[in-house]
């Protein structure tokens, strides 16, 4: 179905159109809220609180073409998202100094598939992690992340320093691993 009838449809409350948006745009964003709350539970509740506050909101909602609706829909479900975070103050931020970065072969993550690299994102610890997801893989910019999660631009780019230099050790570690012959 045309992406503007659905929404045409949805602003008017009708409950298959709803129905159709919600199966057309699940599937792409849960993976979305695991990757900031890990557990599958939390992330189910942060996709239907997003979808909620989108049907809710609807008619707020400008249509302008192909991909606004995942866009819009993504937004919602990353800040429920970070709301759990926030209520549940599993995001500890530590001191704003910068971590140093090691030195490692810029190759070595071609010999890793998406699901490790996305494991290893998943090993940082939540402050670092919610971070790294808003600025790396969202496209946040510093001064949006200290405004979303309430903290200083000092502290993001510290925490966005710090998941950097883990990753690069888990990196190291993986690259040992696999030239060891594992």
């Amino acid at each position: 179905m045309d992406e503007a009838l659905l929404i045409t449809r949805c602003k008017k409350q009708d409950k298959k159109a709803q129905k159709q948006l919600f199966d057309s745009f699940a599937d792409s964003l849960l993976p979305v809220c695991i990757r900031y709350l890990k557990d599958f539970h939390e992330a189910e509740d942060a996709l239907l609180n997003g979808f909620f506050k989108f049907f809710h909101n609807i008619n707020a909602f400008d249509y302008r073409g192909k991909g606004s609706i995942q866009a819009w829909l993504k937004k919602i479900v990353v800040n429920e998202c970070l709301m759990i975070l926030r209520k549940s103050k599993r995001i500890r931020y530590e001191a704003e100094e910068m971590a140093l970065d090691i030195a490692g072969d810029a190759t070595a993550w071609q010999v890793l598939g998406a699901q490790e690299i996305l494991e290893m994102i998943d090993g940082l610890p939540d402050g670092y992690r919610t971070v790294f997801n808003l600025y790396a893989v969202e496209g946040y910019s510093h001064k949006e992340i200290s405004t979303l999660l309430h903290i200083s631009e000092g502290t993001s780019k510290s925490q966005l320093s710090k998941a950097r230099v883990l990753l690069q050790r888990m990196l190291l570690q993986k690259n040992n691993y696999y030239a060891a012959g594992k």
